[in-house]
């Protein structure tokens, strides 16, 4: 399952970098990119994670989580 997280906060590749560290340490995610300019991130899930752990690690790494989709 792909989902789409719109994220806060990011201004640079440093910051899509960080984020991207962050999501590959949660068992069950494969990140497939994170853009600076559309302020995303798009992750494949490999199993069930709960969002609030998406959004928490999100939240750690220093941004907002706007909104999850699936895509």
């Amino acid at each position: 399952m792909k989902k789409m997280i719109l994220i806060e906060g990011i201004t640079c590749s440093h910051c899509s970098d960080r984020v991207g560290k962050a999501l590959n340490q949660i068992d069950g995610v494969k990140v497939e990119s994170v853009s600076v300019d559309e302020k995303n991130a798009l992750i494949t899930l490999e199993k069930e994670v709960e969002e609030k752990l998406i959004r928490d690690t999100i939240y750690d790494a220093g941004y907002d989580v706007i909104d999850i989709r699936e895509v």
